[in-house]
């Protein structure tokens, strides 16, 4: 399954809306792909799975790359 993970680059510094960047990340569940994401100093706002039409929109996208970590 892909999940949307909407993300900003420092766990230091305070949240802000418009710094926020967005991953598609391959895994079995939210768990799943917090765990694999665990090792990386992004602070995870959310984590939605993505399926269907809103994936088929998504590919659309020239940026749309999912990351297979381990």
């Amino acid at each position: 399954m892909i999940f949307k993970v909407y993300y900003q680059d420092s766990k230091t510094e305070v949240p802000v809306r418009e710094k926020t960047k967005t991953i598609f990340v391959e895994g079995d569940s939210e768990r799943d792909v917090r765990n694999k994401l665990a090792d990386r100093p992004f602070n995870i706002e959310f984590v939605t799975a993505v399926e269907s039409e809103f994936l088929e929109y998504e590919k659309q996208n020239e940026d749309f790359k999912v990351l297979e970590i381990e």
